[in-house]
């Protein structure tokens, strides 16, 4: 298991793609699903960075990445706003391009790559894990 810090901007993007698919590589993983891995991680981050942190300058996040059973685990940790991750509404993503509306794409991205997706607000942070087993 490792925790990674990051600042809160999009150039880290490459660096937590790359930690995330070592990690399930490492974890015996096969490349359809170390895509999946990066996509969902690409995608938490960019919310951390563009949502829980917007306008805020020299804004961390946490990583940590763990294999237990056959899965890989990753878990966000920030300190930025949180949001109720339930009354995200999932897009309508048979409506054409120009009636669908900007936003919540990213969550069902989340929900449709990886097998467990869990949200929660404490006192010491947000926390955002997310679940892939080994087919």
């Amino acid at each position: 298991m490792l925790t990674k810090r990051y600042a809160a901007k999009f150039e880290n993007l490459d660096e937590i793609r790359e930690y995330v698919a070592d990690q399930a590589r490492a974890a015996g993983f096969d490349e359809k699903a170390v895509y999946a891995v990066q996509l969902a991680a690409d995608e938490a981050a960019s919310n951390i960075i563009e949502h829980a942190y917007e306008g805020q300058k020299d804004a961390d996040f946490q990583l940590r990445c763990e294999t237990s059973k056959g899965r890989l685990i990753m878990t966000f940790r920030d300190h930025g706003r949180s949001f109720n991750f339930s009354q995200v509404a999932t897009p309508d993503i048979t409506a054409d391009l120009s009636e669908r509306k900007i936003g919540g794409l990213g969550i069902y991205l989340m929900h449709k790559l990886m097998d467990e997706v869990v949200y929660k607000v404490t006192d010491s942070g947000n926390y955002l894990t997310l679940i892939k087993r080994k087919d």
